[in-house]
């Protein structure tokens, strides 16, 4: 299993693309769950991640060809403004 927790202005769609590439590559049923990221001590200062981020690294990772792509944490998803 592999995870990534998005967290806005460091992982995007792009970094969520080349990771799940790197994955399906060794097996594309690997399961790879994205995790939703909310603010706490060190990085309380960043937004949570959206519903919208949320949905775009997930329908990137499906593209690069991982099958057992989930959502994780979406009850710490933040509005989309």
């Amino acid at each position: 299993m592999a995870a990534t927790l998005l967290v806005p202005g460091y992982v995007d769609r792009r970094e969520v693309g080349e990771i799940a590439r790197c994955i399906a590559s060794l097996d594309p049923e690997i399961p790879y769950t994205l995790l939703a990221f909310h603010p706490a001590f060190y990085l309380a200062d960043l937004p949570p991640t959206s519903r919208r981020h949320a949905e775009e690294c997930l329908e990137e990772a499906r593209r690069a060809g991982l099958r057992r792509v989930e959502l994780g944490n979406v009850h710490l998803l933040g509005r989309d403004y």
